[in-house]
């Protein structure tokens, strides 16, 4: 099927650079962007039903830099002074600078893995005295759990922000040849948006096997999926497909 109109269910990027900007010049292909999610913080009172001190624990632990933003935002509502020995564990590196958004970043209370919850398990086993919190979403992976129920490690954990659809125009999203996803939360808010949505000769396509089984349970067709051997991410994926369906 020939591709015209694209839509990727993403911010638009920041910048001008984008490898889906050089895609539509190269295939003379309108490629759009709409966020079909967005994350939003639960409120103070919401929290406080939760019955979490967060002043009752002595490190902390960052999956994601929404949940550094949510942790922060939050304890300045709650009026929460955290305590300058407080020590931070991130999924990344890349995660645990951005910490320096909102306290001073200091190597001997900063530690991170390299992406995978499994890196934690070493850091974990370390600092097996440690009392941890968890701020997550409202969809969170139970991984961590077994991790410190393996050390037998004192933790709590407790709801900061919650992912949620974004109100978009039915008709809109009907009008592009081809939608792409890159979580399954933008495959439940494609079903809130048009409950009635039939894809019929709508291509869909998607970055992750998460995402991927979930289309697929969905009971939709998955026209293209990345990544694969032939391409590791999802702008190469769409190369290649628009090559050979012009």
């Amino acid at each position: 099927m020939k591709v015209s109109k694209i839509l990727v269910s993403q911010p638009k990027p920041a910048t001008g650079k984008s490898p889906y900007f050089d895609l539509a010049e190269k295939h003379n292909v309108q490629i759009d962007f709409c966020s079909f999610i967005k994350v939003e913080g639960v409120t103070a009172k919401e929290f406080r039903q939760q019955k979490v001190s967060i002043l009752d624990h002595t490190a902390v632990v960052f999956l994601s830099r929404h949940a550094i933003d949510h942790f922060f935002t939050l304890c300045k509502e709650l009026r929460v002074n955290i305590p300058d020995d407080m020590k931070y564990f991130c999924l990344s590196e890349t995660i645990s600078l951005y910490i320096q958004k909102y306290v001073q970043y200091r190597k001997r209370k900063v530690f991170f893995g390299n992406g995978h919850i499994q890196d934690l398990d070493a850091l974990f086993a370390k600092h097996k005295n440690e009392k941890y919190f968890v701020p997550t979403s409202n969809v969170h992976n139970s991984e961590i759990n077994a991790l410190f129920d393996k050390y037998g490690i004192i933790h709590s954990q407790a709801e900061m922000y919650r992912t949620v659809s974004t109100d978009i125009d039915p008709e809109y999203i009907k009008s592009y040849d081809m939608l792409i996803f890159f979580s399954p939360h933008g495959i439940d808010s494609l079903k809130k948006n048009v409950p009635d949505y039939e894809q019929g000769d709508q291509l869909i396509a998607c970055f992750g096997n998460v995402t991927a089984k979930c289309i697929k349970e969905n009971n939709l067709r998955l026209d293209l999926e990345a990544p694969s051997a032939a391409a590791t991410n999802m702008p190469a994926a769409l190369d290649a497909y628009l090559n050979n369906n012009k």
